[in-house]
């Protein structure tokens, strides 16, 4: 292939990359922030798995409805288009187009992703879960988004089965603790706008909190196990979800979204860094 060939592919892909990243800078300045001590390729890679799931949950939380969308039909045919992505090399979606080489790359299973767009649609379907329906859907919806992002963090890095399985655990653990945090951040907003009650009625905010704890546990049991291309960037995500926890325990129920500043975050983030170069090589 002539290498003005090479260039003109390398530079549509970089343009597609860089479309993702403003996806994520726009929506989470948590995640940005944490992405940003992770190491090439990974970095970019996390941040095009993060803009089709951002994507996603548009199509679902609203987005979609107020623009004259069709939400059901366009969440169908946005699945089809993810699942398949990995297939084609050329995509007119800047966002398919970046997803499509880490799907590729990172070898990302169709299962992880068929759960994902399962758990997306019973946003459309379900307004009140009980326990049963409120576990698949953070095994759809977060779960298998930390199976995901392991497979990108492990891209380049075997690791024996027995190892694997247990950042496997770790990484469900990460995504559950990440999902019941926005849960309790967002419940007013998801039970007003969207008609959305994701814990059971009986459920004890106290108990949520403590299942938050222990998941992080969890999590931070197995991170310093990650190759150190991505322990840094998890270390300072955790440690921000670590700070939300701690405020909502200390608020109670409140209308007012908790927030982290900046600033704070940033110091988490610092640590974070120092914290994996000090830990396993």
């Amino acid at each position: 292939m002539p290498s003005s060939t090479n260039t003109i592919i390398k530079v549509y892909n970089e343009s597609a990359s860089r479309a993702a990243n403003q996806i994520i800078a726009r929506y989470s300045s948590s995640f940005a922030l944490a992405t940003r001590l992770l190491s090439e390729p990974t970095r970019t890679d996390i941040r095009n798995l993060y803009a089709v799931v951002r994507i996603a949950d548009e199509i679902v939380d609203g987005t979609a409805l107020l623009a004259g969308g069709n939400p059901p039909a366009l969440l169908d045919e946005y699945e089809q288009q993810v699942r398949s992505a990995s297939r084609e090399r050329f995509h007119t979606d800047p966002i398919l187009q970046a997803f499509s080489n880490t799907a590729r790359r990172c070898e990302l299973e169709d299962e992880h992703l068929e759960a994902f767009f399962t758990s997306m649609r019973s946003d459309l379907d379900i307004k009140q879960h009980d326990d049963a329906s409120l576990k698949d859907y953070v095994y759809g919806s977060a779960e298998v988004i930390g199976l995901l992002c392991l497979d990108i963090f492990l891209t380049d890095h075997p690791t024996s089965a027995s190892e694997k399985q247990r950042l496997q655990a770790g990484a469900k653990s990460l995504g559950a603790a990440f999902q019941k945090i926005n849960f309790l951040r967002d419940q007013n907003e998801d039970a007003e706008m969207l008609g959305r009650e994701y814990f059971p009625p009986d459920s004890e905010r106290s108990k949520i909190i403590k299942e938050i704890e222990m998941d992080l546990k969890l999590a931070k049991e197995v991170i310093p196990s990650l190759p150190l291309t991505a322990r840094a960037g998890v270390l300072a995500a955790t440690g921000i979800f670590e700070e939300l926890t701690s405020r909502l325990a200390q608020s109670g129920p409140t209308r007012e979204r908790i927030r982290v500043s900046g600033a704070k975050k940033l110091a988490i983030s610092i640590q974070a860094a120092g914290t994996a170069l000090r830990r396993k090589q």
